[in-house]
């Protein structure tokens, strides 16, 4: 594992080597998410060489400033890729990494070998009449974290699995680690506003996934979240999608966050990166 500090518009952005005997493959993680997010595909796919980021806002990368968009992560990522010398990538993306990754593609393909979205990065259905106004209650859960001091680790795992994530496994060593590398003296390294103006930029702005021409991969979960859960991709949704893949996987039984965040999301998601490395 080799930690790199990679400048970018505000700052520096924390990136993480993960070697293996494959291409480098970048992971871009969610919205109020980091880079430990793919332990999970660590775990079942070794072989594959990641190089994972913290966004700016998150984790590693929490003091860089300025705005944040899908297009700014993108060119953020440019500037990893220049750093670590890689001139074209396959690029994995789960829910806003999706997203970022479609821009990325679309901004620089020359940059992008291929995508692998994960219950991202094709447009999901707004709430209806959502404004940017009302975000604040969309993402509640995710701002109430921010919102006080976690003397335990176990404190904030036990809210994390009540509120944002109800079907992860609580004695999950994977999900311990990953939380733990959200704090620093108990408290969440996550920009607020920099969540805010992603998800806005997600929800209320055009996506351009109609336009890209690279290989397009892509894992969907059952539910959004917790079980019975309307789906991020409902099956109208799917039918446009769908035929713009090459390549797909239903993750059963599995929420949002479990299309990465549990074994069987894993696998999921390294089948398809196992096909795009061919």
């Amino acid at each position: 594992m080799k930690l790199h500090s990679v400048p970018v518009a505000g700052g520096a952005l924390a990136v993480e080597e993960l070697p293996g005997s494959t291409q480098p493959v970048l992971a871009v993680h969610g919205v109020s998410s980091q880079r430990r997010l793919w332990s999970w595909l660590r775990a079942e796919a070794p072989e594959i060489s990641l190089v994972a980021p913290d966004l700016r806002g998150r984790a590693d990368s929490v003091d860089v400033q300025g705005p944040s968009s899908m297009a700014q992560h993108a060119e953020d990522l440019v500037a990893v890729l220049d750093a670590l010398g890689l001139d074209a990538v396959h690029v994995v993306g789960m829910s806003m990494g999706g997203f970022v990754a479609v821009h990325l593609a679309h901004l620089h393909p020359e940059r992008v070998k291929s995508l692998v979205l994960v219950d991202g990065g094709f447009p999901m259905a707004a709430p209806p009449g959502l404004t940017v106004e009302m975000l604040p209650v969309v993402f509640k859960d995710r701002l109430d974290r921010l919102e006080q001091r976690w003397d335990s680790l176990d404190d904030y795992l036990a809210f994390f699995t009540s509120s944002t994530a109800p079907l992860l496994d609580p004695a999950d060593p994977l999900l311990r680690e990953y939380l733990a590398h959200d704090l620093r003296d108990g408290l969440v390294r996550l920009s607020g506003q920099a969540l805010l103006d992603d998800a806005a930029d997600i929800y209320l702005n055009e996506t351009p996934w109609q336009s890209l021409t690279q290989p397009i991969r892509f894992s969907h979960a059952q539910w959004a979240s917790g079980a019975g859960t309307s789906p991020a991709y409902p099956e109208e949704a799917l039918r446009t999608y769908l035929p713009a893949t090459v390549s797909s996987r239903y993750v059963e039984g599995q929420d949002h966050a479990g299309s990465i965040m549990t074994k069987a999301g894993a696998v999921a998601a390294a089948e398809l990166l196992t096909e795009a490395l061919g």
